[in-house]
């Protein structure tokens, strides 16, 4: 009697712990963003401003590095008034390029918050076709393979809703967008 009563509560708590196992999934977001046409066109759109900014950047270094050169040419034949006047133009050209870099690459400059403009509608659409999935799966925890913030250390396949979530948005999982 005794050993049909353990076995019994043996067979219900790994009925409850498969349960509990089961409800739990993860997604890839990196796979899913790259099915997502508009974050290609947003990631384009954010390179193309990147480049733009850093050939200006590299416009006025140019023009730092040339009047250095002149500087160091001309230096001989300068008197100590020039040579001051001349280094503090220089300087300030290189104060000012400087400052044009952090405002446009900076961690609080213009890509930062032109990044965070055009992508985070992209992530809330992704977020709510996530959610969708995890209440039609009846799923209480889905977690992001490649957070930095909530570490795995192995998945199962067979947990990955990521094809769920990309069929969710109306695209065709295993095709990226150009």
């Amino acid at each position: 009697m005794k050993k049909r009563f353990f076995l019994i509560i043996g067979f219900i708590f790994i009925a409850f712990t498969t349960a509990f196992a089961q409800r739990f999934a993860y997604v890839d977001s990196d796979y899913i963003l790259k099915h997502m046409p508009e974050y290609a066109s947003a990631q384009r759109q954010l390179e193309a401003l990147s480049a733009q900014w850093q050939k200006e950047v590299d416009q006025r270094y140019q023009e730092i590095d040339r009047l250095y050169k002149a500087y160091q040419a001309d230096q001989v034949l300068m008197t100590p008034d020039m040579k001051k006047r001349r280094e503090a133009e220089i300087a300030d050209k290189e104060k000012t390029a400087k400052d044009f870099q952090r405002q446009k690459f900076g961690p609080d400059g213009e890509l930062t918050q032109r990044s965070n403009t055009v992508i985070k509608p992209i992530q809330e659409k992704m977020a709510k076709a996530i959610q969708a999935v995890a209440e039609n799966d009846n799923i209480d925890m889905i977690f992001d393979k490649n957070s930095s913030d909530a570490m795995m250390l192995y998945a199962s396949p067979r947990y990955d809703k990521s094809a769920d979530v990309i069929i969710r948005l109306g695209l065709k999982p295993g095709v990226f967008a150009k």
